[in-house]
């Protein structure tokens, strides 16, 4: 038997909401905890301090969240933005809630 698990994309910006960081993941709170502890410290979010998850969706198959995940970076900045909007309008730091 075949135990599949699902994963998030999620979204990481820096203080200003300049940069945008798009991210897969089967564990969302470790990864974004890697992220702020800038754990890998040449990594594109450490070097251009993206550590707010301002964004996030899970999906029950890790190969679904992979898939999103392409074409979340394939696509404009304006409709990540959208994303972004209506999940978390004041693009608040989600992290918090996650560990809730």
């Amino acid at each position: 038997m075949v135990f599949q698990r699902g994963g998030c994309v999620y979204i990481m910006t820096n203080k200003l909401n300049k940069v945008l960081y798009v991210g897969v993941t089967s564990e969302l709170t470790g990864r974004v905890w890697d992220h702020k502890n800038k754990t890998y410290p040449k990594s594109f979010t450490a070097r251009y301090n993206c550590d707010k998850l301002v964004y996030y969706l899970f999906y029950p198959h890790i190969e679904e969240a992979i898939a999103a995940e392409k074409a979340l970076k394939g696509s404009s900045r304006k409709h990540k933005q959208q994303l972004i909007n209506d999940l978390n309008p004041d693009w608040n730091d989600l992290y918090d809630s996650l560990l809730d």
